[in-house]
């Protein structure tokens, strides 16, 4: 059994950086907690995820605009979007300036959504009941959801 350097121990944990990264964007948090999952070099982790950020591979803005854009082309709300973005640990202040740059009309995203998932106007009160709870998972807003009701 050899032992392992410290800087082959860096190596590996900028490998694995990259690798995730390659992948698909992610925010700083996330990619450290999958860092942190497989290596227990916390200092190394901080000095590999700044090395990325230097280099430019690892942009929190970044990450929240495209994930933005994703999400509205998968017909979800703002309350969820941000939802999801907090979850992956990306700051509110980030999450709320993606939000207001993304120039979406989310009223008439939920009327394409709706009209994507259901061909017709609610006809009884159940059924409208279930429209309006499928929007609110997507995570529209109320005035997002009851304007396509008064429609």
């Amino acid at each position: 059994m050899d032992a392992t350097s410290p800087e082959q121990i860096r190596e590996r944990v900028r490998n694995s950086a990259l690798a995730f990264l390659t992948r698909r964007e992610h925010a700083r948090a996330e990619l450290a907690q999958k860092l942190s999952q497989r290596y227990s070099a916390p200092e190394l982790i901080d000095e590999t995820l700044d090395w990325l950020t230097d280099l430019g591979y690892l942009d929190d803005s970044r990450f929240t605009a495209m994930f933005v854009r994703s999400s509205v082309g998968s017909g979800r709300g703002p309350i969820r979007i941000a939802h999801e973005l907090r979850q992956k640990g990306v700051a509110n202040a980030q999450v709320e300036q993606a939000l207001a740059e993304c120039e979406v009309d989310w009223t008439e995203l939920a009327a394409d959504v709706l009209a994507r998932k259901f061909s017709a106007a609610p006809v009884d009160a159940k059924e409208k009941a279930r429209q309006i709870r499928f929007l609110q998972y997507r995570g529209f807003r109320p005035d997002h959801i009851f304007c396509q009701f008064e429609r």
